[in-house]
């Protein structure tokens, strides 16, 4: 009996110890109480199981006492903290934590992982510095930690890891020195080290990585010299260094890389020449050194590299002419050379690249025509060449494919009609001809251009109408047409552009009323029709332009009454220039509800009459003010006092009297501001000489300073500044070179790799 009970006794404790969760499903558990599973993706992991071999994302060995030899937990919206538990695991050989919301610290513990041989902890949010116990992983092959919050310097255990083939922690914060230790790392293929804080010089035994295959440094704080023992990484395919702050020649030694196909070295302080060895990278497929300060010529071994699709060298200082062998590139689809000093011809042989779809030579000296049969043979989606002196004619066969998105050929020399294949290029999104000498008449077939959202030949000799199929291009955002000679009326289908954010065609000869219906571009923020002939009197609906931010009438024959609506719901309006017109009746006193309006109020050189409404009083912000040439009477406000920001007024021939409000600035100009009124006579500080050139005839609409006053300021000050500005420039021409490309890029829109992404 006693026996039987033994025997049970024993029994029941081998089943215990047989149910009893092993020490590695343990260690689990513990990590597993460390993050939080939203989805219940580690359900199934509990601890009444032996082991842990059946887990989600747990594989074993198949031997008789198997074991966790691999962890995957890739892309299970787990966060909460990675447990030290994992040094339990040593057997581990593969573990992947990636694309989760894990957070702090990598413990330590996973150096006890020896076996550890691919270890994936990328996009995460890992913080503090990488451990110095992951150089006891002599195992490891790959390691992965890129787009963390990782921190400190690279540990210099790093150097421990023989066998290390790829390393990737971009996208994080890690500061310090790039460990000369790397060095001893002689299987490594992939350093992956962008985004992040890295400052130094790039170590010179970077060299004796004989097997590296891609070096990606880019976006750091990397100071110092591109070392010449770069050269040594004779298996290199890509080499990207670029937005740091390395300084110096390229070396030469770069021409060593033979099957080096990606070189980008952009947005650097890098000088001196381009090494002509660069023709040795025979393999090359995009080389970048655009965006610092390279000086001398484009080298003509370039055409050596037949197999060379992107090459861009825009933004340096480079002279000379844009070599011929360029031409010989068949499969060239990107070439910028823009904002150089480059001169002479475009190469006749660009017309016949059959694969180039982005060319860029913006901001140089070039002269001579453009190819003519440029378009023909080749799908070209971007074109251009502001900024030359290039003359003759525009290509008519440069929207040949119909593929083209962007066509810059402003600030240049070029003169003829606006070719019909442009016309009908319905793929043109961004459209500048402006500055030119280019004349006939804008034809029908612009509605065909149905996608357009910038289009500019402002500055130019065309004639005749606008054409009323403009009303089509219903994308436009941008249109500007001034400097022309247009003439008969603004169309009415103007109104059809509800995207429209900017509209100028001052300076035409355009006439007829204002249509009404450019009420209906709700999102206009800029409209000049200044130096035209409208007349009739201005649409109540312009009233109704809320976004509207300056407003120009100047120098036409508008008649009637100024709308009251102007001041109701122009809150955004900043400049409000009317002066050289008709208008009559009073000022409305809602004007003086633009609470925004700053840069000036110009209403001189009407029939204005009544008094000067108190309201324009609460024109705080306002620096300018043009009441001249008018017939208002009564008494400036006493309101303007309130006026602090004012700088300039001009008040001159109405019919005001009584006494001048109690300002400083009254009292500090020109008796020209008052002249021309009944109390100029009544004030004692106006009584001093009046200038020969105060008169009516001497004020213009739109003058912000009296003639005198400009005469002096301007002979002194502009002197000083533009001798100043020209020996700035004069000394570094890199600055001068940008300095009027940046003012161009301001005027016409300030980026292209955001918009319509033609970058």
């Amino acid at each position: 009996m006693g026996g039987r009970l033994v025997f049970l006794l024993v029994a029941t404790l081998l089943v215990s110890v047989s149910e009893e969760l092993n020490s590695e499903g343990r260690y689990l558990l513990e990590l597993k109480n460390g993050v939080q599973d939203e989805f219940n993706y580690l359900e199934n992991w509990k601890s009444t199981d032996e082991t842990p071999c059946g887990w989600t994302g747990v594989n074993c060995t198949s031997d008789y006492e198997p074991v966790v030899w691999s962890l995957d937990l890739d892309s299970m919206n787990l966060s909460g903290i990675f447990s030290p538990s994992i040094g339990g695991l040593i057997n581990l050989k593969h573990l992947d934590l990636s694309h989760n919301e894990i957070k702090g610290n990598i413990p330590k513990e996973i150096g006890n992982c020896s076996l550890l041989t691919f270890l994936y902890l990328n996009e995460n949010r890992f913080s503090s510095p990488i451990p110095e116990e992951i150089g006891n992983l002599s195992s490891l092959e790959e390691f992965e930690a890129y787009t963390n919050d990782l921190t400190g310097p690279l540990p210099r255990s790093i150097g421990n890891l023989q066998q290390l083939k790829i390393f990737r922690v971009g996208e994080n914060a890690i500061s310090g020195n790039i460990p000369a230790e790397i060095c001893r790392c002689q299987s490594l293929q992939l350093l992956g080290l962008a985004k992040n804080q890295i400052r130094g010089e790039i170590p010179k035994e970077i060299g004796m990585l004989g097997n590296l295959t891609y070096l990606w440094i880019w976006e750091n704080q990397l100071s110092g010299f591109i070392p010449k023992e770069i050269g040594n990484c004779s298996n290199l395919e890509s080499l990207a260094l670029y937005e740091n702050g390395l300084k110096g020649y390229i070396p030469a030694e770069i021409g060593n890389l033979k099957f080096l196909k990606e070189l980008y070295l952009y947005s650097n302080g890098l000088n001196g020449s381009i090494p002509r060895e660069i023709g040795n990278l025979s393999l090359a497929l995009v080389i970048d050194l655009s965006h610092n300060y390279l000086i001398g010529e484009i080298p003509t071994e370039f055409g050596k590299i037949k197999g060379l699709r992107v090459l861009q060298i825009f933004q340096n200082q480079l002279t000379g002419v844009i070599p011929n062998e360029l031409s010989s590139l068949s499969n060239l689809t990107k070439l910028d050379l823009s904002i150089n000093y480059l001169t002479g011809r475009i190469p006749y042989g660009f017309q016949y690249f059959t694969e180039m779809s982005n060319l860029r030579l913006f901001g140089n000296s070039l002269s001579g025509t453009i190819p003519q049969q440029l378009g023909r043979y080749s799908s070209l989606s971007v074109v251009d060449f502001t900024d030359n002196y290039l003359r003759g004619k525009i290509p008519p066969h440069i929207c040949r494919h119909f593929k083209l998105i962007l066509l810059n050929l402003g600030l240049n020399r070029l003169y003829g009609n606006i070719p019909p294949g442009i016309k009908n290029c319905k793929s043109l999104k961004r459209f500048n001809l402006n500055g030119n000498r280019l004349t006939g008449t804008l034809p029908s077939e612009v509605g065909n251009m149905v996608n357009l959202s910038f289009f500019r030949v402002d500055d130019n000799n065309l004639t005749g109408p606008i054409p009323p199929e403009i009303g089509n291009c219903t994308e436009l955002q941008t249109l500007q047409f001034s400097g022309n000679h247009f003439t008969s009326k603004l169309p009415k289908e103007i109104g059809k552009l509800s995207q429209l954010m900017l509209l100028n065609v001052s300076s035409n000869l355009l006439s007829g009323q204002l249509p009404s219906e450019i009420a209906k571009c709700k999102m206009l923020e800029r409209l000049d029709l200044s130096h035209n002939n409208f007349v009739d009197s201005l649409p109540n609906e312009l009233g109704t332009l809320s976004q509207l931010e300056i407003l120009k009438l100047s120098e036409n024959k508008f008649s009637g009454t100024i709308p009251e609506s102007l001041g109701i719901s122009l809150s955004h309006l900043i400049e409000l220039q009317m002066g050289g017109n008709e208008f009559s009746g009073e000022i409305p006193g809602e004007l003086g509800y633009l609470s925004s309006l700053q840069v000036a109020l110009n209403l001189s050189y009407n029939n204005l009459s009544g008094t000067i409404p108190l309201e324009l009083g609460k024109l705080a912000l306002l620096e300018v003010l043009l009441l001249n040439n008018n017939h208002l009477n009564g008494e400036i406000p006493t309101t303007f006092e309130s006026l602090l920001s004012l700088v300039e007024f001009n008040f001159s021939y109405n019919n005001l009297t009584g006494p001048l409000p109690a300002m400083k600035l009254f009292k500090n100009m020109t008796s020209c501001s008052f002249t021309g009124n009944p109390f100029y006579k009544g004030n004692p500080f106006l009584q001093v000489p009046l200038p020969k050139s105060c008169s009516s005839a001497g004020w213009k609409p739109e003058t912000l300073v009296d003639m005198e006053t400009f005469k002096v300021s301007f002979l002194v000050a502009y002197t000083i500044i533009l001798l100043s500005f020209v020996l700035v420039l004069y000394i570094n021409p890199y600055w001068r070179r940008a300095w009027f490309y940046y003012i161009e890029i301001s005027i016409t829109s300030c980026y292209y790799c955001v918009v319509d992404n033609v970058c």
